[in-house]
């Protein structure tokens, strides 16, 4: 069991923690989804799960042993991170990543505080993390590669954002275990 509390100060003074999410976390998760489904970017739902179904989730989660992390900041979780390892032995040595922050907690440095908790996090679970990004999410992409990750292809025109079609770039990252 990996339970790894981060507490740090954001960019704008804010205590923000990092820590494995709970059941009672569900409701918070729901509604920051709902706002960024609302703004229309970077996240690959149309509907955010219902509270009850986020409480199954995240059950399941810990059931199979992987990461899934909250970003708690005012007492409300604005953002996660997770790492879904691979569900048969040939691939229980990789895992996929994804992670998204409410709007109010972008530009914060919160970002980069995610990838050095799955960065320790992979570093005792897996040799292989993926992800995809789109390639109109610069920000992300530039994150992305400064942690060390690479491209390993590209599906083209994959998403429709914001009026225009974007490709969608499938990067990985090799731990030593």
């Amino acid at each position: 069991m990996f339970d790894l509390l981060l507490e740090f100060t954001a960019k704008d003074g804010s205590t923000v923690k990092l820590r494995p999410l709970v059941q009672e976390d569900a409701e918070d998760i729901v509604t920051a989804v709902a706002s960024i489904i609302a703004a229309g970017e970077y996240i690959q739902k149309d509907v955010p799960r219902s509270v009850e179904e986020e409480r199954e989730f995240i059950q399941e989660m810990i059931k199979k042993g992987n990461m899934y992390v909250g970003v708690e900041r005012e007492g409300r979780v604005v953002g996660i991170g997770r790492v879904i390892k691979g569900e048969i032995i040939m691939k229980r040595h990789t895992g996929l990543f994804r992670t998204w922050l409410a709007q109010e907690a972008q530009g914060l440095g919160i970002g980069k505080k995610i990838m050095d908790y799955t960065d320790m996090w992979c570093e005792q679970n897996i040799r292989k993390l993926c992800l995809t990004v789109f390639s109109s999410n610069k920000i992300a992409f530039q994150l992305y590669k400064k942690y060390g990750f690479h491209e390993e292809g590209t599906q083209k025109d994959q998403a429709f954002i914001n009026g225009e079609y974007v490709d969608e770039i499938w990067m990985a990252k090799f731990y030593k275990n």
